[in-house]
């Protein structure tokens, strides 16, 4: 029975691991594209050129589809918390029930009804309403967001709240919605999502220009997406260091299993590449490469910050806590950070040398570097997914941090049978979709804008009279 328990645990993580990492490919696009389909729309209102309807129309169609996928996965999860983990939502209950209903009762509907709006206004609001409806979609996106980070960072630092008979009972609303981990990390979510749509826009359009079409529409494309990503992707490696530091004052323990460290030091390196080190029994790496002082400054934003090493943290936590293993996958924590930092410095990199051609006036006669641009369109998702594990894995063993261990969470009643048949169900269905997801996305950015104009075209200019 015991072995039974712990697959079930475990199946419960790998189903809610599978369906919330799938729904996070959609969220960043969602975030970040939506104000640019704004941007475009609007330097078009403002009669910057035609051209901009045409993006508009052209990245809109991109920002649907995105949409629409999203939402329908990001429906399965909210079933899980009752389903697989029922002792965990009876625990969370009355404080997640405050920023969940706001999402979805005020921010998804703001966010669902005003893209409505937006998608069947074109030829029936007035100019100036219908440019207010994607804003105000672009606002709806932002404020799901942070009600749902709002929770997720409740879990990650428990604030304005008690336990009573067993339940976590909400006692301060404002100090739940200023967590200082929450704005952080809405912060860099919010900058992890405009350099995902920047890296979409720079990519579909190095597209374009290396095959030599549509040049004069997707000129200016890429000079947004590089307008918006250089400063934002170097703003986000900025925020996120900044988060390194606030994880260190209430989660000491998740960073030092992303660097693998034992042992206390001050000053600590940060080691770009290591080989072993990531277990008890061997806790030396055979190989490093180091990089003196840098792990003080991610971790306490000083050169001479001490980090605290997971043997002393262990026996705190059991001093505490009562007996148990505190460490989590180190391994995963240490790799997962690795892949995000170099996946988000490599996508700053490339916009970084984007700006220097387009101002040298380069970019569209240096082809190599044009395919380069293509091919960094994934980066942005590895980094984002890389990111969310190392959220997530590094805090176990605690579903609530410090109070609630996800081993003690899951809903008992429910089989390891039942939850392998509805993993292989998921599996299976979010594997259609993301080849539909990939092929409609694949299709549509490669296809020609339609021109302006005609009757009965959909894209002609909205015959109101303003």
């Amino acid at each position: 029975m015991s072995m039974l328990a712990v697959t079930t645990v475990d199946l419960a993580r790998i189903q809610f691991a599978t369906t919330s990492l799938y729904h996070f490919l959609f969220v960043p696009l969602t975030l970040g594209l939506a104000p640019l389909v704004a941007v475009m729309q609007t330097l078009w209102y403002r009669g910057r050129g035609d051209h901009w309807l045409r993006l508009t129309r052209f990245f809109g169609t991109l920002m649907l589809i995105n949409f629409a996928i999203g939402v329908a996965t990001g429906l399965v999860q909210e079933f899980q918390f009752g389903m697989n983990w029922s002792v965990y939502s009876t625990y969370v209950g009355d404080v997640f029930g405050a920023p969940l209903a706001i999402e979805g009762l005020a921010a998804f509907m703001l966010e669902s009804t005003f893209l409505g709006l937006w998608i069947f206004g074109w030829d029936r609001l007035p100019r100036r309403v219908h440019l207010a409806t994607i804003w105000l979609l672009a606002l709806g996106t932002w404020l799901s967001a942070f009600f749902i980070i709002v929770a997720n960072s409740w879990m990650q630092r428990p604030v304005g709240s008690h336990v009573v008979d067993g339940r976590a009972e909400l006692t301060d609303v404002w100090a739940l919605m200023t967590n200082r981990f929450g704005i952080a990390a809405f912060t860099h979510v919010i900058l992890v999502g405009l350099t995902t749509a920047a890296a979409i826009v720079f990519g579909v359009g190095c597209w374009h220009l290396v095959r030599g079409r549509n040049r004069e529409l997707f000129r200016p494309a890429v000079k947004l997406a590089l307008i918006v990503g250089v400063p934002i992707s170097a703003l986000n490696l900025a925020v996120g260091s900044h988060l390194g530091v606030v994880v260190t004052d209430y989660q000491p323990m998740k960073i030092a299993a992303t660097e693998a460290q034992w042992t206390t030091c001050q000053p600590c390196s940060f080691s770009l590449f290591q080989i072993g080190g990531f277990s008890s029994d061997d806790e030396t790496p055979s190989f490093s490469i180091q990089i003196p002082r840098l792990l003080s400054v991610l971790a306490t934003g000083s050169l001479d910050g001490q980090v605290q090493g997971m043997n002393e943290l262990q026996q705190q936590d059991e001093a505490t806590f009562g007996p148990g293993d505190y460490t989590p996958p180190i391994r995963t924590a240490y790799w997962s950070m690795r892949i995000m930092a170099y996946a988000g410095t490599l996508v700053f990199l490339v916009f970084a040398l984007g700006a220097f051609l387009l101002w040298r006036g380069r970019l569209e006669t240096t082809r190599w570097f044009l395919w380069a641009g293509v091919l960094t369109i994934p980066l942005p998702y590895i980094a984002a997914l890389a990111g969310w594990v190392l959220s997530e894995v590094g805090r176990q063993p605690w579903i609530v941090w410090g109070l609630l261990k996800t081993a003690d969470a899951n809903s008992p009643s429910v089989s390891t049978s039942t939850i392998a048949f509805s993993l292989a169900v998921f599996a299976a269905l979010y594997g259609a979709l993301a080849v539909v997801d990939f092929v409609l996305m694949r299709r549509y950015a490669r296809l020609d804008p339609p021109e302006l104009g005609g009757d009965g075209d959909e894209f002609s200019l909205p015959a109101v009279e303003y």
